[in-house]
């Protein structure tokens, strides 16, 4: 937020939501509707107390009953309405409205635009704190097809009339910042908290589409999201579209696979096939309902300073390429990884990581912050009946295999390490290929910038291709 001084007083220029909802009344050529689900017609009504709405808004409406919504708008597979699928139907269905009761040759410079929620706010025993799905539909030329922006939010404030205010100016600023700042979509997506709070809300999915996002990387603005502290993880799919963390671990098995992934390598894939064996042989997990999970923190993308968005997409590209689901987090420390995952599942829960990653975890020094210590961190982390697959290092100088059975970890937590071991929660991967145990993405990175030979042995299949044909992390024909 820019701001200027004037005296002792400081002066925002981020304009007011009533300056916003304004300006966009007082343009002649943008007009639509307005229908909102759950929380009142909230927006609607930031625009009508500005003034001038007439002359933006067509139609404002709530279908709060059931069959009422379903009558219009159909009904959902699964009969739930605070989901994605409602509100693109309810973008839809309004977008379709406006051209066919509006002659366009009355209307040839109307930028038309639909805009939508879906929201369910807090419950009376305060429970759940609520979530929903936030969308605009929307015209830049009216010879232009729609573009779309879409958005899955979940409130932080406890009391309903809060989180309705809330809602209200979240969806002023998405219609602004749709029509002024669609040329800036990192701009855009910051504008989004423009006289909000970050305590109030979180954003932990977005999407863009249509014709003037043809260049916009969802997985590029999913990182925005986290880099910008809306969220502390986000998702996205093998096809890079950016999924939400909550409908894809829902009630799931999930073993995450935690790294720099710079480049993906032949180490990286046998930790993940073998752990998911392991993984999937458990009593408890369901195959059908299990998730796996490919994350890296974005301690780890800022491990050179700051975050090298090309980079970033680079390691996506290739991860998506092998048809895995990407997770980026805020969470440093496993624990924290485990405590997000419980909010959505109570079922088996694993993590993969190689012997220097479990080294860490048992390092007194990553808990100084922890009002309890290792052992409070411990207690988040290993409550759930979590297991950790650890896969071995060999020792350069005594060619000995490190494994859960002879690491030597610091004597004040040689007891609880051997308590976690004796309970089974610490599983050795015994089947890896020992070929390839001296595989390090860092020296496969080097070796690519620098432009040596040998590198390319060191990838699962059809990654050295895919790194030489999109010229990935620096990579030049010239040696």
């Amino acid at each position: 937020m820019a701001i200027t001084l004037k005296g002792d007083q400081k002066i925002s220029s981020v304009p007011t939501s009533k300056m916003k909802a304004l300006r966009i009344n007082l343009n002649a050529n943008i007009y639509g509707t307005f229908a909102e689900i759950g929380a009142g017609q909230e927006t609607a009504r930031n625009f009508f107390r500005a003034g001038g709405a007439s002359g933006t808004i067509a139609k404002a409406m709530s279908a709060y009953d059931k069959d009422f919504s379903d009558a219009i708008y159909g009904i959902e597979d699964d009969r739930r309405y605070v989901t994605e699928s409602r509100l693109k139907k309810m973008l839809r269905h309004e977008i379709n409205l406006i051209e066919d009761r509006l002659d366009r040759q009355k209307h040839p410079e109307k930028l038309f635009f639909s805009y939508a929620n879906t929201v369910t706010t807090i419950d009376f025993a305060k429970k759940f704190k609520g979530h929903g799905w936030v969308g605009i539909r929307f015209q830049l030329d009216p010879l232009e097809d729609y573009n779309e922006i879409v958005l899955h939010l979940r409130f932080k404030e406890t009391e309903a009339k809060l989180q309705q205010e809330t809602l209200g100016i979240l969806g002023v600023n998405l219609i602004y910042g749709a029509f002024y700042l669609n040329d800036n979509p990192k701009e855009l997506l910051k504008s989004f908290y423009d006289n909000i709070d970050k305590d109030k809300l979180e954003i932990d999915m977005i999407n863009f589409s249509g014709p003037r996002f043809m260049y916009v990387d969802n997985r590029l603005m999913s990182l925005q999201l986290v880099k910008n502290g809306m969220t502390n993880a986000v998702m996205f799919g093998p096809d890079g579209n950016n999924l939400l963390p909550a409908q894809v671990l829902y009630k799931k098995n999930i073993l995450a696979l935690r790294g720099s992934f710079r480049p993906v390598t032949k180490v990286n894939m046998d930790m993940y096939e073998k752990s998911k064996v392991k993984f999937l042989n458990e009593k408890k997990v369901n195959p059908e309902k299990t998730q796996f999970i490919f994350e890296i923190t974005l301690s780890n993308l800022r491990a050179e300073g700051e975050i090298n968005e090309r980079d970033f997409l680079d390691r996506a590209e290739l991860l998506c390429s092998l048809g895995q689901n990407v997770m980026i987090t805020n969470y440093q420390e496993y624990y924290r990884l485990v405590e997000y995952f419980s909010e959505f599942t109570k079922e088996r829960m694993g993590l993969a990581m190689g012997v220097n990653n479990l080294v860490q975890i048992f390092d007194e020094k990553y808990y100084r912050n922890v009002s309890g210590g290792i052992l409070e961190a411990f207690g988040k982390l290993f409550y759930k009946d979590l297991k950790i697959y650890l896969y071995p290092y060999k020792d350069k100088e005594t060619n000995e295999y490190i494994t859960s059975g002879n690491l030597k970890v610091h004597p004040r937590i040689k007891e609880l390490y051997k308590f976690f071991k004796i309970n089974g929660r610490l599983v050795d991967i015994e089947e890896f290929d020992p070929e390839i145990l001296s595989i390090f993405s860092r020296e496969v990175l080097k070796m690519i910038q620098e432009g040596k030979d040998g590198w390319q042995e060191l990838l699962p299949s059809g990654i050295a291709e895919m790194i030489v044909e999109k010229r990935l992390f620096g990579y030049s024909r010239r040696k």
